[in-house]
């Protein structure tokens, strides 16, 4: 296990308050459900975030936002979440964060899907050339 993970403070602590949200409500809510018991829990934790709040896309350098899109939640203004209450994850959807992560001009984001039995969660890297899915 990598040690040396970015920002691994604060994923660690958004992954603990999703498991405590799948303990307590299990699956086969609406996302929203979701998104409202996490931002509790989040608090819980002592997390700064932004819910829904439109961000702005960048494309390359261009130096203004060329659109707006609603990103579930943006913790310490470093990490982008993304949730989903779908029975699998697909490459997808991992494919439609990395986009996120590169429109927002962040490195680090989770992915959470609440629609399993268990909790599952992807942890997706931007580095400056490529895409790691940690």
């Amino acid at each position: 296990m990598n040690t040396n993970l970015k920002h691994k403070d604060i994923t660690q602590k958004i992954i603990g308050a999703a498991f405590e949200v799948h303990k307590f409500l299990g699956n086969g809510f609406q996302e929203v459900v979701y998104q409202r018991a996490l931002a509790v829990e989040m608090r819980k934790a002592g997390l700064e975030f932004d819910r829904e709040i439109e961000q702005d896309i960048y494309y390359k350098d261009f130096p203004k936002p060329i659109g707006k899109r609603r990103a579930d939640f943006v913790v310490a203004r470093k990490v982008l979440v993304e949730l989903k209450a779908i029975a699998v994850l697909e490459n997808v959807h991992e494919v439609q964060v990395l986009n996120y992560l590169r429109a927002y001009r962040l490195e680090v984001a989770l992915l959470i899907n609440f629609g399993e039995k268990s909790v599952k969660y992807k942890r997706l890297v931007l580095s400056q050339r490529t895409a790691v899915r940690n």
